[in-house]
C-alpha cells in the first residue's frame, strides 16, 4: 500500500518529492487515490455489535472516556452495552470522534474509530483489549487476544515524614484513576511505619509513578528494594501461593520449591563495551543464547532471572557502556531456583524493609555488601551495634559499629590503678545494660542508600 501511495504522490524511497510531483498533483487527487487503492475495513453493520476497546482515560468532567474501534454492528447513544471480559453493563450517554476536537456523532459503524462515555468512574473497569457488545443482543464470542494486566514488579512506598501518610494515600488514589495497571495495598513496617505495597508493569512504570508522586504531589518517599512475584509450592499438599513481599515468606520447612520469573533480554551495544556487558550478564546468572554483529554494534541475547534485573541491572548496563547500550526484554515464564530469604538484623532485631530474596550462590556477597554499607550509614551509639545478614538462623555476614566512649577515667589524677579499673568495669556494665535495653535509630537516608547498594 505504501508503494502505491508513493507512486501516486511522487515520493521516492528517501521521502524526497520528485520533479514530476511538483507539477500539479493536488491534495484531492492524493486523497482520491488513497480511497481507491486502500481497501475499506471489512465488517457487517447488521451483525451483533463487536467493538475493541483501544484505550481509556479519566476525564474529571466526563468520567472515563473510552476509545473504541467498531468491528461489526453499530454503537449509538442510549444503547445498553456489555464488556465481555469484565462482565459489566453500562448505558452509553455520548458517542463521538476526535477531529481533532471532540465532535459528537449519532453512531459509529464498522471500521470507524471514535469514543464513548458511559458514566464509568474508574479506568480499571475499562480494560484495554476488552470487547464491547450489545447487552440485549450480544456477540457469540469476544475478539481474540485479550489478556489481564498483571503487575510484574512490586515495591513498598513509604513517606519520609509519617505525617504525610494520608497525603500519600490520596495521591496514589488519584494516580490509580488514570492508570488501571497500577495496584496498591496498605502495609506496615516496623522500621518505616505505614506505607503501601505497590505493583507495577516493569521498572519504567515504577520510575514514572515514583517521579509523579514526588513532582506532582510534592512527596518525599522511601522506596524499598523492588521484588518480583515468586511462585511457591508448599509441602504436604499445602497448595500453591504467590509471594509478593519477601517479609511474608513462609517457613522454609513448609516450602517444597520456589520458582522465579525469567526474561529473554536483547542488548545492543558497541563492540568496545561488549566484554564488560557479557561479564555483567554472567554475574547476574544469565544464560547466553545468541551473539551477532550488526555494523559496529553487537546484538546479545540472554536469558536472565527478572529478580537480578529489577535491582540495578539497567543502571549498571548504562554505566558500563557510557550510555550507548540499549536493552529490551520479554517474559518467558517461571523456573525453579535455589532461592532463599536473606534478612538483615540490626542489634539482633530484624529489619523487614531490608529483607530480600536472593539466590543462594550470591547471598553471601550480597549480605556482606549490605552490612558494610549499613555500617557506614548508621550513626554510632553509646553501645556496640552488630549488623548481621542471615538466612534463617544462620548468619552469613557481620559488621560491628563500635560504641562512642566517654573518658570516665579523666577525673583520676594518679593513685592506685584499681581506681581506674573500677570505673572502667562500672562503665562496661552500664554499656551491657544499655545494649540490652537501648534501641537503635536508623536514619531514613540509610534505607534509601542501602537499597541502592552495590556498585559505585
Amino acid at each position: 500500500v505504501r508503494n502505491e501511495i508513493e507512486e501516486v504522490i511522487g515520493i521516492d524511497a528517501s521521502g524526497a518529492v520528485l520533479a514530476s510531483a511538483k507539477s500539479g498533483i493536488g491534495i484531492d487527487e492524493i486523497l482520491n487515490a488513497v480511497v481507491e487503492r486502500i481497501p475499506p475495513p471489512k465488517g457487517d453493520a447488521n451483525a451483533p455489535l463487536k467493538a475493541m476497546l483501544v484505550d481509556s482515560w479519566y476525564d474529571p468532567y466526563l468520567g472515563v472516556v473510552i476509545l473504541i474501534r467498531v468491528i461489526d454492528g453499530t454503537i449509538r447513544k442510549g444503547q445498553q452495552i456489555k464488556f465481555m471480559a469484565a462482565g459489566t453493563t453500562h448505558l452509553v450517554d455520548r458517542v463521538g470522534a476526535f477531529r481533532p476536537k471532540i465532535e459528537q456523532l449519532p453512531d459509529l459503524g464498522p471500521g470507524e474509530i471514535g469514543f464513548i462515555t458511559a458514566q464509568i468512574k474508574e479506568v480499571a473497569q475499562a480494560r484495554v483489549g476488552d470487547t464491547l457488545t450489545d447487552a440485549k443482543k450480544p456477540a457469540a464470542e469476544p475478539l481474540p487476544g485479550f489478556k489481564e494486566v498483571q503487575p510484574v514488579v512490586f515495591c513498598g512506598l513509604f513517606p519520609v515524614d509519617a505525617n504525610d501518610f494520608e497525603k500519600l494515600r490520596e495521591s496514589i488514589s488519584k494516580l490509580r484513576l488514570n492508570d488501571a495497571s497500577f495496584s496498591f495495598e496498605m502495609e506496615t513496617s516496623a522500621a518505616l511505619g505505614f506505607g503501601f505495597r505497590c505493583g507495577f508493569l516493569g521498572l519504567l512504570h515504577l520510575e514514572i509513578i515514583q517521579e509523579r508522586l514526588m513532582r506532582e504531589y510534592d512527596l518525599d518517599l522511601i522506596t524499598t528494594a523492588p521484588s518480583v512475584v515468586y511462585q511457591i509450592e508448599l509441602t504436604h499438599a499445602g497448595g500453591h501461593i504467590e509471594l509478593h513481599n519477601p517479609a511474608d515468606m513462609p517457613d522454609p520447612n513448609k516450602i517444597e520449591t520456589i520458582s522465579e520469573p525469567w526474561i529473554q533480554a536483547v542488548i545492543y551495544v558497541p563492540d568496545e563495551y561488549l566484554g564488560s556487558i557479557l561479564k555483567l550478564c554472567q554475574d547476574r546468572r544469565g544464560i547466553q543464547k545468541n551473539l551477532t554483529y550488526v555494523g559496529g554494534r553487537a546484538q546479545v541475547t540472554y536469558e536472565l532471572p527478572l529478580n537480578e534485573v529489577v535491582f540495578d541491572f539497567y543502571d549498571r548496563l548504562k554505566s558500563l557502556s557510557k550510555g550507548y547500550a540499549s536493552f529490551d526484554y520479554e517474559q518467558i515464564g517461571y523456573r525453579e531456583g535455589d532461592l532463599v530469604k536473606m534478612g538483615i538484623l540490626v542489634n539482633e532485631e530484624p529489619v523487614d524493609a531490608l529483607s530480600m530474596i536472593v539466590h543462594r550462590s550470591t547471598a553471601e556477597a550480597r549480605g556482606r555488601g549490605m552490612c558494610e554499607r549499613l555500617k557506614e550509614l548508621i550513626p554510632r551509639h553509646l553501645f556496640k551495634i552488630p549488623i548481621q545478614a542471615a538466612i534463617g538462623g544462620k548468619v552469613i555476614a557481620r559488621e560491628t559499629i563500635s560504641a562512642m566512649r566517654k573518658d570516665v577515667t579523666a577525673k583520676c589524677y594518679g593513685g592506685d590503678a584499681t581506681r581506674k579499673r573500677k570505673l572502667l568495669e562500672k562503665q562496661k556494665k552500664g554499656k551491657a545494660k544499655m545494649r540490652e535495653y537501648g534501641s537503635v535509630s536508623i536514619p531514613q537516608e540509610a534505607f534509601i542508600a542501602a537499597l541502592r547498594m552495590g556498585e559505585e
